[in-house]
């Protein structure tokens, strides 16, 4: 896969508009098959269609250069730039010198491109609710246990229940009192206890009070104990500060990088892994330069040491995950464990990462068995005793050895 397209003929109209949007093909095979070059190519690194990334934006391609001079372009920029061609010249001097590698790419292919920028440009995409996503609700709830918020509740309304029935004691000996002292044939002693007056110190150290403050003094200890032991292990909400002021906002939000792009193991490997500083330099060997954080990277590329970024997302030694898995097989979004990474300016831990919330998708979560004939047989077994759509619980997502070795 290229690097990234560093700079292209896709911006400032020409001098002359050529009319030639008629010639771009309409078939949504070849307009899907430029979705998918544009994407395996990496020019969604370097280029959006509405506006521009690190190159230029693509709306209006194929209105501002004739095709055969796209073709040449596209596949060897340098020598369209060192033929003395103007509006190269111009692009590269534009774009600070900066030349987009070549793309072994037949016509066809490049032209299918052009044709998924057409189709995109005129066909803008509209925000959906990422599928899977788990929101940020009650940690308690996401991991499978005893929601906190409802602890909560039941002991609101313990004391609320056991200060109603003081409350109502209270009115029945008031009652009682004056019921009594309406009678005429009570004896000294009898009028004597009937009209004691009430002795709040009394009542305190009376035995029932006591135990209701110490079962409340319990029932909070206890409540405290459980809230810590739900907490152990789970870092979730972490968000250290890294060594260099990557900002995920910018490079997967405002310029639309792919995770893949950074992440190269996550569709092929267990770990995603850290991009090294070589992947970053794609780039940052001509952009920004003069920034102090980009003044690291050079840092680190000349001393040859790795850049000590804080993990953030840890999982114990005991737990196996497979990136791969659940990226390319179970088509997972990004976002669906690590929330909207393309709004963070600074990464944190959006998912509690616990076994109870591993095992509450697993519950959950159908799985998408068109076109893959593996599971043909499975699904008709699962047909056969239920009438619900295939969950990953139903193929052994629940097992231990799934998850522990």
């Amino acid at each position: 896969m290229t690097a990234c397209m560093l700079v292209c003929c896709f911006v400032v109209s020409g001098p002359k508009a050529l009319a030639q949007a008629d010639q771009i093909p309409t078939d949504q095979a070849i307009i899907d098959q430029g979705g998918a070059l544009f994407k395996d190519w990496g020019c969604n690194t370097c280029h959006a269609v509405e506006r521009k990334v690190v190159g230029p934006a693509l709306g209006g391609i194929y209105n501002r250069r004739d095709l055969p001079w796209l073709y040449s372009f596209i596949r060897n920029s340098s020598q369209v730039i060192s033929s003395g061609d103007d509006y190269a010249v111009n692009l590269y001097n534009e774009y600070n010198n900066l030349q987009m590698p070549n793309h072994d790419l037949s016509d066809d292919e490049i032209k299918s491109i052009i044709a998924w920028v057409k189709y995109t440009e005129e066909n803008p995409a509209t925000p959906e609710p990422t599928p899977g996503a788990v929101t940020t609700g009650d940690t308690a709830a996401q991991e499978g246990g005893i929601s906190s918020q409802y602890v909560n509740v039941i002991l609101i309304g313990l004391i609320v229940v056991l200060f109603l029935i003081l409350v109502v004691l209270a009115i029945m000996i008031r009652f009682i009192q004056r019921y009594v002292n309406e009678k005429r044939d009570l004896s000294d002693d009898d009028a004597e206890i009937v009209n004691e007056k009430f002795d709040i110190m009394a009542f305190v150290r009376s035995p029932t009070v006591i135990g209701i403050i110490t079962f409340l003094v319990i029932a909070l200890a206890a409540k405290n104990v459980i809230d810590g032991l739900y907490t152990v292990g789970v870092q979730q909400g972490y968000q250290p500060e890294q060594p260099i002021a990557f900002s995920h906002k910018l490079h997967a939000g405002d310029y639309e990088i792919d995770c893949q792009y950074c992440h190269t193991g996550v569709e092929i490997a267990k770990s995603a892994n850290i991009p090294s500083v070589n992947i970053c330099m794609n780039c940052h060997s001509q952009v920004k330069t003069d920034s102090p954080e980009i003044q690291k990277l050079y840092a680190a590329q000349e001393s040859g040491e790795p850049i000590e970024w804080v993990r953030i997302h840890n999982l114990p030694d005991l737990a196996y995950f497979n990136h791969s898995q659940h990226v390319a097989v179970g088509e997972i979004e990004c976002q669906t464990c690590h929330g909207e990474i393309q709004e963070m300016e600074v990464v944190k831990q959006f998912a509690p990462l616990t076994m109870g919330w591993c095992i509450d998708c697993h519950r959950n979560t159908d799985i998408n068995t068109q076109g893959n004939a593996y599971y043909d047989k499975l699904v008709e077994m699962h047909n056969k005793t239920s009438s619900e759509p295939m969950k990953v619980e139903d193929i052994g997502g629940l097992e231990c050895s799934k998850c522990h070795y």
